[in-house]
């Protein structure tokens, strides 16, 4: 048998526990599929003490980096032990040292992609890295590969689990928000700080991936706008189901004239659109090109096996453009320099929950001010009494973000709106 290609892993949590038990168990298969073996020489770990969820012979468990980083033999690094630092730093070492690189690292591909890819081609090494976006499902490779001939208009997808988990609870049981947060961290789904999750912060590094990939032009985290839903309730998902539509929180890129959108927030879509079946912590991918029409990627966003497949798929590819003498073949796709949209030049349509005195008058004041600002309104309801006030509910046509948001300034400044209880966007396609 040939000399195994040997790897090495930073870290051994979640993804890095079902990256190695994939490897052990599928050793036999892995090896027909390469001809060559793939064998794990050193693992990183922070304590060689800590008992850990899959079995792992202790001579491979190492707590100093130059161990892999500096081991001539090892020629691909699996990072899977998350965060920017010193995860960059162990990167460009191993890149600088010849070695094809592995990573399941969202954060760091979101912030530091650019310098990796520099650095791997200027070696001629492979950055791999399909698990660093929606766990086990394919879509980074689909996306550079098998939709190359297609100019991609729209990526829409529920890319967070935890969130559409709440959201989707939200609207089969009628449950408030902070209620389901709570079921949420008891069963796994939600981290005891929630903050990364909930406020569209972990949806926002995987767009900003998919969006510089889809539209073959660097979008950075910074150039993501990014609102969470704890600010959603349960009458904002009630009226939504009366209206036709589904709440989820999406991470949506669209290209148009040269021009990217890219935003990460709530969002409305009909309730027949295959985004608003997607339910519990399962994610979703929505890509349209000019060529292919529509696709959808479905699948389970994470977890120590999901991830971990999309893990051991990257380090399959790696090993046989290693034994076939072609790593680097595939570099970065970024060669556009796009203009990202600032938020306020996006165009969408608004759902809108108003408290109003209840007066003659009050609508048509309203409507006045909407239509100062260019805003045009598509349906407006009045829902129910609450004590002395009125509340309505409204959709807008198509509008400026920048033109609502100057109409809900005066809004919020008449005597006759109490309060403006909710503001949506509407993906009505």
């Amino acid at each position: 048998m040939q000399e195994p290609i040997w790897i090495g892993m930073l870290g051994l949590g979640t993804v890095g526990g079902g990256t190695l038990h994939i490897l052990q168990s599928r050793a036999e298969d892995i090896t027909r599929r390469l001809g060559r073996p793939v064998k794990v020489k050193k693992v990183l770990v922070r304590n060689l003490q800590k008992p850990r969820s899959v079995p792992v012979d202790a001579e491979l468990l190492t707590d100093n980096p130059a161990d892999i980083l500096a081991d001539p033999e090892i020629s691909i690094v699996v990072e899977v032990m998350g965060g920017i630092h010193p995860a960059l730093d162990y990167l460009e070492t191993a890149l600088k040292a010849g070695k094809n690189v592995v990573t399941a690292n969202k954060d760091l591909m979101a912030v530091h992609g650019q310098q990796l890819f520099d650095l791997a081609a200027a070696k001629e090494l492979d950055v791999e890295f399909e698990a660093s976006v929606a766990g086990g499902i394919p879509i980074i490779r689909p996306l550079k590969i098998c939709l190359a001939g297609n100019r991609i208009e729209v990526i829409k997808g529920i890319i967070n689990g935890t969130t559409n988990f709440i959201l989707s609870k939200m609207t089969s049981e009628g449950s408030d928000f902070a209620d389901v947060l709570k079921e949420a961290q008891e069963l796994g789904y939600a981290e005891a700080d929630p903050t990364a999750d909930v406020e569209g912060l972990d949806a926002a590094r995987k767009l900003a991936i998919l969006a510089s990939i889809g539209f073959n032009s660097r979008v950075t985290l910074d150039q993501v706008y990014v609102e969470g839903i704890t600010g959603i309730t349960a009458r904002d998902i009630e009226y939504a189901q009366q209206l036709g539509y589904t709440i989820k929180l999406l991470g949506i890129a669209k290209e148009s004239e040269g021009q990217v959108e890219a935003r990460v927030h709530p969002a409305m879509i009909p309730s027949q659109h295959p985004l608003a079946t997607v339910q519990d912590a399962f994610n979703a991918i929505f890509v349209k090109g000019d060529a292919v029409g529509e696709t959808m990627f479905y699948g389970r966003g994470a977890g120590d096996l999901p991830t971990g497949s999309a893990v051991v798929g990257d380090i399959i590819d790696v090993a046989r453009n290693i034994i076939n003498g072609h790593t680097g073949r595939i570099a970065c796709t970024c060669y556009h320099e796009k203009r990202v949209k600032p938020i306020g030049q996006v165009e969408c349509c608004y759902y809108l929950r108003l408290l109003v005195t209840e007066k003659p008058g009050v609508l048509a004041s309203i409507a006045g001010v909407f239509g100062d600002q260019g805003v045009s309104i598509q349906t407006l309801i009045q829902k129910e009494q609450i004590e002395s006030a009125a509340e309505i509910v409204l959709v807008t046509h198509h509008v400026r973000e920048e033109n609502l948001q100057k109409a809900l300034q005066i809004l919020a400044t008449l005597p006759t709106v109490e309060a403006i209880g909710n503001v949506i966007r509407v993906e009505k396609d």
